[in-house]
């Protein structure tokens, strides 16, 4: 399902004009963007304003944050705040369900996580050293509190994220977090994932469109993610926002013509 229809510049302040982020080239001309399938790829080289503009769309839709502050308290996003106030969003169905996520923000929560159960296992430690003597009942009712936020945690994400590698628990945390009918805003969620990992979060997306009613705005680079049937892909690309076939995009030209033939580009290194 889409829920967020459209996005668009319904104002640049004269004062702004010349500073980030509407000096960008992309968010100077932005034309209303119209998001007309669950899944919607923006793709563009570094700096061509992708990443900009999903950190906008998450400020004026309220989205929940992943992994860093409460979004409207995360210093790193203050100038986008600014496009964010002058962001017209049009919705088919309001969702306050779903999250936006930055991949470098997850290693943070993962390290909150580990922090909150050892936390949790020292205040147990110390419940059984003060109730040492005393009935197993009174001991077991100490420590339920602490034993079932314990046991939440590790249910959620299937025991604990941090004692897998990268790509095995951020992949964990996507399946742990997804619920129906939401928007999901993320930017490029396969910097942790290996090839194969890409395949089967692939296979996550279809589920969560086909049976739950998700939609997916997502910042990428990776041509495996693109390929997703039925996405559109938006290029980011001279100062423009314009759709592109799979095959017609640079990255999957390149990627491509490097794997048919390597030895053609590194002998220029």
């Amino acid at each position: 399902m889409v829920h967020l229809q459209s996005a668009a510049v319904s104002h640049i302040p004269a004062a702004e004009a010349d500073h980030f982020p509407f000096s960008v080239a992309v968010i100077r001309a932005l034309p209303t963007l119209t998001f007309t399938a669950p899944v919607t790829f923006l793709v563009g080289e570094n700096g061509s304003g992708k990443s900009t503009l999903l950190e906008s769309i998450a400020l004026a839709a309220g989205s929940i944050a992943v992994g860093s502050d409460e979004l409207e308290r995360d210093r790193s996003l203050e100038s986008v705040r600014k496009l964010a106030k002058n962001l017209k969003l049009v919705w088919t169905k309001r969702t306050r369900k779903g999250f936006f996520l930055r991949a470098e923000d997850y290693f943070g929560y993962a390290k909150r996580l580990a922090r909150l159960r050892e936390e949790l296992e020292a205040e147990v430690r110390e419940i059984d050293e003060e109730f040492k003597g005393r009935s197993a009942f009174a001991q077991g009712l100490a420590r339920m509190a602490h034993m079932n936020e314990l046991h939440g945690l590790r249910t959620q994400y299937e025991g604990d994220l941090d004692e897998r590698s990268h790509g095995e628990s951020f992949f964990t945390f996507f399946k742990a977090r997804f619920v129906a009918d939401g928007l999901y805003l993320l930017d490029e969620p396969e910097a942790p994932l290996s090839p194969l990992r890409q395949l089967a979060f692939l296979s996550l997306l279809r589920e969560m469109v086909t049976f739950h009613n998700a939609q997916f705005i997502i910042a990428t680079h990776s041509p495996i993610l693109m390929a997703y049937p039925g996405a559109v892909i938006l290029s980011f690309e001279n100062g423009l926002v314009q759709p592109v076939a799979y095959d017609d995009l640079e990255h999957v030209r390149l990627t491509r013509d490097f794997l048919n033939n390597p030895d053609s580009f590194l002998r220029h290194l």
